[in-house]
């Protein structure tokens, strides 16, 4: 699964709409454009794009194509999401960032930007 990917997919407002029916039902293109009100075109669009992104998985029934979420695509988003929002802030070290951080010209800049500097001057 690239990350990336599948949170471009879910950052449409429309393509997020989709997947949260498709997790309470599977559903067919015709039934999501009637639900969202929008065109069997513009529905096998957004559909391309969440398949790319592994998030959804299409079951022919009969005719028609059925589809539903890929949940073990979204528990692993869901665990990058958890690990992202778990990362520790570090303290900035001047010692280590000072060809990009602390030059005279930005030391002021860092400062107030940066309110956990080691070396901040108040």
């Amino acid at each position: 699964m690239e990350i990336t990917k599948a949170l471009k997919a879910i950052a449409d407002e429309t393509r997020f709409k989709i997947v949260k029916l498709l997790l309470q039902h599977n559903y067919c293109v015709r039934a999501l454009s009637r639900k969202l009100g929008i065109s069997e075109s513009a529905i096998s669009q957004h559909i391309k794009v969440l398949k790319e992104a592994d998030l959804l998985v299409g079951i022919r029934k009969g005719y028609f194509m059925h589809y539903h979420v890929n949940r073990d695509t979204l528990e692993k988003l869901a665990i990058k999401i958890k690990e992202l929002a778990a990362t520790k802030r570090e303290d900035c070290d001047a010692g280590k960032v000072k060809s990009y951080c602390h030059n005279q010209d930005r030391e002021k800049g860092c400062a107030r930007e940066h309110g956990n500097c080691k070396d901040r001057k108040s």
